[in-house]
């Protein structure tokens, strides 16, 4: 009996916690980032004897590199040691600048409750928790975007507390380069966002857009973004007249503009109009000479973001599939969200439905559009465009950080070479905010955001993963050391693993001898290589397999689940499940049924 009433306790702490409320206790603090580095600030550190590649030519020398003083202090041949000197053997390593996602949205999560105006999901998670866990989860979004050797970001709009975010975290030798602007001007208004502090906001005269302008300049953005929507003929000239009043106010304040215009018609209006750079893809049909004339006379940078549309489709068609990278180093909660769409109250759902339907008579067209844009962006680096990387990350599907290794894929499979991509996600990164004499190359005098590598990516573009150190702001981190799961998030991670039916995402997190228990006592399982067997099966046997987390609670290095699985037997199975971490690693795991 006492067994009995201790798991019936058990369950109804867990079942409970979500209710809980102690006066002036935060009981949902911001997430606390600690990173391990190799040089406390301001100590000189030596890279000798690597291979630096020149990111304007493809060169590769062997030199030393003196990092001091947060910069680039010297490149030569040979450089003395000093004994007051952190040395870095770099031979047998390559060296390229931190890389740069020109296209980020930080109110955005990347996750399934992350856009409102396009999956309204309230119902099963409001809104504005997304938005309140974002905030909370902001320095782990960020570090996570260093682990991936990203050291410059580009928030291409969000409400006004993105500033406060950029204020926050605006250490350069611990988080990423944040530039950042506001809310979106915007020709169009989605009601979702008709809320306080709204990401997007609807100029409907050039009066108002100025005013919207005039609103952010105080706060010292770095750009001004415009989302410029045509929805019907009576919107163009009106519409053309909105952007026009927008991009000369930010340019009388010294402001450059990006432009959301995937359309060619309105992409040479906003071009026309005086736009600085555009953030997507020209994606309805092929760029004409007049196109490629305008650009390259008006000097606009060109961000192609290949795979944001694609990473929509999959999530809506239920049919995601999630790199390595994504299971290991993006956000867990963020990826494991992706997989609700599964529970058994929102599969059965219209909208999953229209949604796996319009890929089935849509293939066509989902294919022409990817073949449009992947043929522009070739254009577009064959005709000199100043193109930069960027993902569009936090949109639904598209993870931050490891969101970039998949676009850099997408632009090798449309015709770029490694070098020319390597360009785009670093130097012309840097052009677009006219940041090249400070980021984006490895030269003297330069920000000393570095990555080391341990192999050549212009010969792999794979190399750019295999990351040995990130050097930020002059601090060097190796990259193992950059973030830690929390115990939450490890459990997350074998959740995503298991509902993936991925057997080595699954496994990752745990030790290579845990235990698995029955309730108190009963050994059930041990070691991974057990596990591999028997979990394998099980994905093998069951397609529908799937975990939902109903509740959970966290303490200490303890996490207490209550699971229920469907798609084993006609009736879900539901049990405690009891997760315990040591080692950064899941070690022991006690299930109560």
């Amino acid at each position: 009996m006492k067994k009995v009433v201790t798991a019936a306790l058990l369950i109804c702490t867990v079942l409970s916690y979500s209710q809980v409320k102690t006066k002036g206790v935060n009981l949902y603090p911001d997430v606390v980032v600690k990173s391990e580095k190799i040089n406390a600030k301001g100590e000189t550190v030596l890279v000798d004897n690597i291979q630096l590649i020149d990111i304007n030519t493809g060169k590769i020398s062997t030199r030393d590199v003196l990092i001091e003083s947060k910069k680039i202090a010297k490149i030569s041949k040979k450089i003395r040691i000093d004994e007051n000197y952190k040395v870095i053997n770099g031979e047998g390593k390559w060296m390229i600048p931190g890389l740069i996602d020109s296209h980020i949205h930080l109110f955005q999560s990347g996750g399934l409750y992350t856009r409102p105006d396009v999956a309204n999901l309230n119902k099963f998670k409001a809104y504005e928790e997304e938005r309140q866990w974002l905030k909370r989860n902001a320095a782990d979004f960020l570090k996570r975007y260093l682990k991936c050797g990203i050291t410059t970001v580009i928030d291409v709009g969000g409400p006004i507390y993105n500033f406060d975010l950029r204020d926050k975290y605006s250490d350069v030798s611990e988080f990423p380069n944040l530039f950042i602007t506001g809310p979106l001007v915007s020709t169009y208004q989605p009601k979702a966002f008709e809320i306080e502090n709204a990401p997007i906001i609807k100029a409907n005269t050039p009066e108002e857009a100025i005013e919207l302008v005039k609103k952010q300049v105080p706060l010292k953005p770095d750009f001004i973004k415009i989302w410029y929507i045509v929805r019907s003929k009576d919107d163009e000239t009106k519409n053309y007249e909105i952007v026009k009043a927008t991009i000369d106010e930010a340019h009388k304040n010294n402001l450059k503009v990006a432009v959301h215009a995937t359309q060619l018609a309105t992409a040479k209006k906003a071009i026309k109009a005086g736009a600085n750079f555009l953030v997507h893809s020209v994606e309805n049909e092929k760029i004409d000479d007049e196109f490629i004339k305008m650009v390259k006379e008006s000097n606009v940078s060109y961000i192609p973001t290949l795979i944001v549309m694609k990473n929509y489709v999959k999530s809506f068609s239920q049919d995601i599939t999630p790199s390595k990278e994504d299971f290991n180093i993006s956000n867990p909660t963020a990826l494991g969200s992706l997989y609700d769409s599964k529970t058994l109250e929102m599969r059965n759902l219209p909208y999953w439905k229209r949604y796996k339907e319009y890929v089935k008579n849509n293939q066509e067209k989902l294919d022409n559009d990817k073949m449009i844009m992947a043929y522009n962006l070739k254009k577009a680096v064959d005709n000199g465009f100043n193109v930069a990387t960027g993902t569009d990350a936090g949109n639904i599907g598209t993870l931050h950080a490891t969101s970039f290794f998949d676009e850099m894929m997408a632009m090798k499979n449309a015709g770029l070479t490694n070098l020319q991509i390597l360009q785009a996600s670093t130097l012309n990164g840097a052009k677009v905010l006219n940041k090249e004499k400070e980021l984006g190359s490895i030269e003297e005098g330069k920000l000393a955001d570095i990555i080391i590598l341990n192999s050549n990516p212009i010969e792999s573009l794979e190399a750019v993963k295999d990351i040995d150190y990130v050097v930020k702001g002059g601090t060097v981190y190796p990259v193992d050391g950059i973030i830690k799961d929390t115990p939450e998030q490890l459990v997350q991670r074998q959740v995503n693993g298991y509902n993936a039916r991925n057997i080595e995402a699954f496994l990752e997190p745990y030790s290579e001898d845990f235990e698995i228990y029955n309730y108190p006592n009963t050994l059930r399982g041990k070691g991974k290589s057990n596990s591999r067997l028997r979990y394998k099966k099980l994905f093998e046997m069951y397609p529908n397999l799937h975990c939902e987390i109903v509740k959970r609670m966290v303490l200490g290095n303890k996490v207490i689940d209550y699971e229920r699985i469907t798609g084993v037997s006609e009736k879900p199975i539901e049990a405690i499940a009891i997760y315990e971490i040591e080692n950064n690693k899941i070690k022991k795991v006690t299930f109560v049924k």
